[in-house]
């Protein structure tokens, strides 16, 4: 059989092509070579605020960003985290071998203390153990991920040593597959792709969006006018057209830049056929799920009941190990 591995996203808006290039396009690829258990992490989601009457909403707007962009659910499970209980019972075990100190010192946790200080819930805090139980539950060996979040992984192997140590072999220690995607920077080219941050091109945005967040994109600051020459290694549109753009039309762009052949509203142009070409598919099948919204939800709850039948099995043996068998 197949192994498994873990890996998720909050319901807590829109995909983007960020989404898509650095992560869901290699979980696509491991279909075929693993089962993959694809969460989708509501309880993850709510440690920040957020609107009860929305959630359902978002869990189905996330489910039809998935299967748009090619995740399938005859090779992949695609499950709600909150409908798999053992997901927090796993995360209150590993919660009792796991120091305060060491979860601390994780540097997301650092970060949002510093962006929201005082305001930093329990929730947050222990935000890297529920992730840990997600992945080993699983018993995954790999996990996918991107760069940010190789400190999370190896938190996650520091608990299954830990554990493994003083119970016995229980779960493998994964090993992180780094994105082979492209890391995509927010149209304000300063920093990466974000929804919080209001810098995303989303995979439902119409052409008309795309144009509009592409012509008011940050560029070369170098080029204020049509005949300044710029520099197109630092300029973000360029960087897009390195992902999007075919060869040729990634030297014509270059050079119109370094010689001031062309402007930058001709070369926002170019890239704006490729994101139209790319995202109108993508848009298309979601909006088809969308219209279907209990095909997903039955998608969603078929998953989750594979998801947990793997689950219990992990939960059964974890218990053996801990001493919990009474009765």
């Amino acid at each position: 059989m197949k192994k498994h591995f873990f890996s998720g996203i909050q319901p807590s808006g829109r995909l983007h092509i960020g989404n898509y290039l650095g992560a869901i396009k290699q979980w696509i690829e491991l279909q075929d070579e693993y089962e993959p258990v694809f969460g989708i992490v509501d309880y993850h989601a709510i440690t920040a605020p957020y609107e009860p009457s929305e959630m359902s909403a978002r869990i189905l707007d996330a489910a039809a960003g998935y299967l748009a962009a090619g995740l399938d659910p005859d090779k992949s499970i695609i499950m709600i985290q909150s409908r798999v209980s053992e997901h927090t019972e796993l995360a209150w075990i590993l919660n009792c071998q796991t120091s305060m100190g060491r979860l601390s010192r994780i540097p997301t946790f650092k970060e949002k203390v510093r962006q929201n200080p005082g305001e930093v819930g329990m929730g947050l805090f222990d935000y890297p153990v529920l992730m840990a139980a997600d992945i080993l539950l699983y018993k995954s060996h790999i996990v996918p991920v991107g760069e940010d979040q190789v400190p999370h992984l190896e938190f996650t192997r520091e608990i299954a040593r830990k554990f493994n140590t003083t119970f016995g072999d229980t779960f493998p220690e994964p090993a992180e597959v780094l994105s082979t995607g492209a890391k995509v920077m927010g149209l304000d080219g300063e920093n990466k792709m974000s929804k919080s941050l209001d810098n995303c091109i989303y995979l439902d945005d119409s052409d008309k969006d795309i144009q509009k967040k592409i012509a008011t994109a940050k560029t070369d600051p170098a080029r204020k006018r049509r005949d300044d020459s710029g520099n197109p290694d630092i300029c973000n549109i360029y960087s897009y057209h390195k992902i999007f753009s075919t060869p040729e039309e990634l030297e014509y762009c270059a050079e119109g830049c370094r010689s001031a052949g062309i402007g930058c509203v001709e070369c926002k142009k170019i890239l704006v056929a490729h994101l139209e070409e790319t995202i109108a598919p993508l848009r298309e099948k979601r909006n088809e799920l969308l219209a279907k919204p209990d095909a997903i939800t039955e998608i969603l709850l078929a998953g989750s009941d594979r998801a947990q039948k793997i689950a219990r099995e992990t939960m059964a043996e974890v218990k053996s190990r801990i001493g919990l068998t009474f009765g």
